[in-house]
């Protein structure tokens, strides 16, 4: 039997135009850091961030499916008062000796072509969970010039009432709505673990 010889460009075409299977990425808890903003009395804008977080994203451009599971440690909110940290950590707002994570999970993800913007999902706080939407800017995936791992990225932004959840302390001086800001990098195939 005589062996078929094909020329190189046939095996590129094969390359080019064989489905993309869908990516998975570790969440690079080095430069992944939630911050929030929140009213007080109408005097100004507050602001705090958690330290600690972790999770995965699976992304497949091609097919514009996603999912994303995303998981803080509580007890890392940092505000740059102590005292104030360790009200918010206690039983009338994040309570994290109960509940000593904080969870947003989605396989429900919206693309611009191959840009996700935006993602369904639910929050889980204070062991109550909710629908939310995360709406996704400057996503870029590439490789990162330092590391040299592929990696993507994003800003993330999500509005919610932290009264929905059950944290209910102080609404008269503090606000119910809180503003979420996610700066996330993630790296392919988990090279962070």
């Amino acid at each position: 039997m005589r062996a078929v010889i094909r020329p190189i460009g046939f095996y590129l075409l094969l390359m080019l135009t064989a489905p993309v299977q869908a990516a998975n990425y570790t969440i690079d808890s080095t430069h992944t850091y939630p911050s929030f903003e929140i009213n007080h009395g109408g005097f100004s804008t507050q602001r705090g961030f958690f330290g600690k977080t972790a999770g995965s994203i699976t992304l497949d451009r091609q097919a514009h499916t996603g999912s994303a599971n995303v998981k803080v440690e509580a007890a890392s909110i940092t505000t740059g008062m102590k005292l104030r940290d360790e009200v918010l950590r206690g039983e009338k707002f994040f309570n994290v000796a109960k509940y000593p994570d904080i969870v947003f999970a989605s396989d429900s993800l919206k693309f611009d072509g191959e840009v996700p913007v935006s993602a369904d999902g639910k929050l889980t706080l204070l062991g109550v969970t909710k629908p939310v939407t995360l709406t996704i800017r400057n996503f870029k995936c590439g490789q990162n010039v330092i590391s040299k791992y592929d990696e993507c990225g994003a800003d993330i932004r999500t509005q919610f009432k932290r009264s929905d959840f059950g944290m209910t302390a102080y609404l008269s001086s503090v606000g119910d709505e809180v503003t979420l800001h996610i700066q996330v990098e993630a790296a392919k195939d988990s090279v962070f673990e």
